[in-house]
């Protein structure tokens, strides 16, 4: 148009030309994919997938989504503590039923080692596509590799058997596409497969937002893109709940219970977390070369970074957004020096090495150590099923072991404010003194008859205080029947056969499950603070000296009260850090 000055979208960057021997690049691309390999392969141990495992397993015998519930025994009989929860019970019910039936497919097939291998692929192409973009923004193969590993360090802790790596390999397949303009007509199907698998397909939708932007700002006449965006939002609707993960993510956001779950927790910026760096990284690198940095960039990074910080399962986006920001800004264009070159196959053989003998990578397997397989197998055994109360982090094993026999009365699917609240205070053992039912009336009232459960939160070590409560000799109504390291059973009514055990002997059983988990994670040591001050409390002063000791000898930060009671205990004598 005449008088008017055309904008154009700046240029990408051609990788240049190797100089590099022929091995080389071969050698770093295998190096860098096995040492991801091994950082996303870890035993399964999420809580959750064990229901999201049994979900498929039902969808695929049924032929049918699993509404109502058939897992938990109280979701039917707890009234909905808002409008809204009808709403989105249902929608976590059903709004990733493909991906949980493609997780019983896999598992048919490969077994608990399929699955984790699946999973460390998976993860794998996600980063593999995140370098190909960063190699195409900033012309260099070596930088390629930086945006992989860097995208790498924030996935890792998301290395989960959970729906959601469905949304981080779609997403990353969104950005190729769309940085590539290739496959662009293929977006729609894609599309249509993740409104079924996982709700993170809203993010799928700014991507699309974002570069849709961009066209608009360099006036390009993208028709294929738009077309492409239109036909991926109209085919998303194509699911069991629409739209409604709109209405949904506003739900979570005043729930009780998803306010007190982690995963929905704001993360800390401080100390420096891999998300938290390549957040300021790439927000520092964009503000000294705006003139450079795309309109998308900036869209997509803001809105990534706005859902990083508002919950800390969102942090994971960053991994795929900011290294391709980050690359695209990259105001230094000299070739890696050769002897960096060089020595790039060394240090990352020296990760794979670090890595493996670390012990916690190239575990295929399922870490049952954590669930309560031994009392599992002693309800199955003894055919119970009655009423069951048991801890939340257990909930979906136990459908895993026990369903369609016994269901359980809460698990980590959150389908029920008022539910959580309750189980809070039997967990917790509150009394009634705020005019609330106590833990003991609520057991009476939800008719339980049976307990299953671990003494501590896993990661906290705060002591769930329901268990020593029932180890007191003076309450009779409650028997031990079963005691191994990872949980106890107890029951209003022991099976024909089965003796009760002392009830004391949960105070052992605190103690061994505390060691089992400081064997297998280390980094959380709070139990053992626990076990000191409930030794403390009781006044058996070796084991609440031998267990603070433990605690202070793992502990990665000061804590000054567990010192000085230590100190008090051994007449002022510190242990040694470890």
């Amino acid at each position: 148009m005449p008088g008017k000055r055309e904008i154009k979208a700046p240029a990408r960057e051609a990788v240049a030309p190797s100089t590099d021997p022929v091995w080389l690049r071969p050698v770093v691309a295998a190096l860098a994919a096995l040492l991801l390999a091994g950082l996303f392969s870890p035993p399964i141990a999420d809580s959750d997938f064990w229901w999201h495992l049994r979900t498929g397993q039902y969808i695929a015998q049924h032929h049918a989504l699993p509404v109502p519930d058939p897992f938990a025994w109280t979701t039917a009989r707890v009234a909905a503590a808002h409008p809204a929860e009808a709403f989105t019970r249902r929608f976590n019910l059903t709004h990733e039923w493909l991906a949980q039936l493609a997780m019983y497919g896999v598992w048919r097939l490969g077994g608990f080692a399929g699955l984790a291998a699946a999973r460390a692929l998976l993860l794998l192409a996600v980063c593999a596509l995140t370098g190909l973009i960063c190699a195409r923004r900033a012309g260099s193969f070596y930088l390629g590799v930086a945006g992989a590993l860097a995208a790498g360090a924030v996935l890792a802790p998301f290395a989960l058997d959970r729906p959601f790596l469905v949304t981080f390999l779609f997403l990353a397949l969104t950005l190729a596409a769309i940085e590539y303009r290739r496959l662009l007509w293929a977006l729609p199907a894609l599309f249509l497969a993740w409104a079924n698998a996982h709700g993170g397909y809203v993010m799928g939708f700014a991507v699309l937002g974002a570069y849709c932007a961009e066209s608009l700002w360099f006036r390009r006449r993208d028709t294929t893109l738009w077309l492409a965006a239109a036909a991926c939002v109209a085919v998303a609707a194509v699911n069991p709940n629409g739209l409604g993960i709109f209405r949904t993510l506003v739900e979570y956001r005043g729930s009780f219970m998803q306010g007190r779950l982690l995963e929905w927790s704001r993360p800390s910026l401080w100390p420096p977390a891999p998300f938290s760096v390549l957040l300021f990284a790439a927000a520092l690198l964009m503000a000294l070369n705006r003139r450079k940095v795309r309109p998308a960039d900036w869209l997509l990074l803001a809105a990534f970074g706005a859902a990083a910080v508002a919950a800390q399962r969102n942090t994971a986006f960053l991994g795929l957004v900011a290294p391709p920001c980050i690359a695209g800004a990259w105001p230094w264009r000299r070739p890696l020096p050769a002897l960096a070159r060089t020595l790039a196959p060394a240090a990352l053989t020296a990760g794979v090495i670090a890595l493996a003998a670390s012990g916690g990578y190239f575990q295929f397997r399922a870490g049952e150590w954590k669930y309560p397989k031994g009392a599992a197998d002693f309800l199955a055994a003894h055919r119970v099923t009655a009423p069951l109360f048991n801890t939340y982090e257990h909930g979906g094993y136990l459908i895993w072991r026990l369903a369609p026999r016994e269901r359980v009365f809460i698990d980590g699917r959150a389908l029920s404010d008022a539910l959580f609240q309750d189980y809070a205070r039997i967990l917790y053992n509150h009394d009634d003194n705020d005019g609330l039912p106590g833990g003991e009336q609520l057991l009476d009232r939800y008719g339980v008859e049976v307990i299953v459960m671990n003494t501590f939160e896993p990661s906290s070590g705060a002591v769930y205080v329901l268990a020593p409560a029932l180890a007191d000799p003076s309450q009779k109504t409650w028997k031990l029947v079963y005691n191994d390291p990872q949980a106890v059973v107890f029951m209003r009514t022991p099976p024909p056969g089965v003796t009760p055990l002392n009830s004391l002997d949960v105070l052992s059983h605190m103690e061994t499950e505390c060691s089992l988990h400081l064997e297998n994670e280390p980094e959380y040591p709070r139990c053992a603070r626990s076990l000191g001050d409930v030794f403390l409390k009781i006044g058996d002063t070796e084991r609440a000296r031998r267990w603070l000791a433990r605690y202070l000898q793992l502990a990665r930060e000061p804590d000054p009260a567990a010192e000085q009671a230590l100190a008090r205990l051994i007449g002022g004598v510190r242990p040694a850090a470890r």
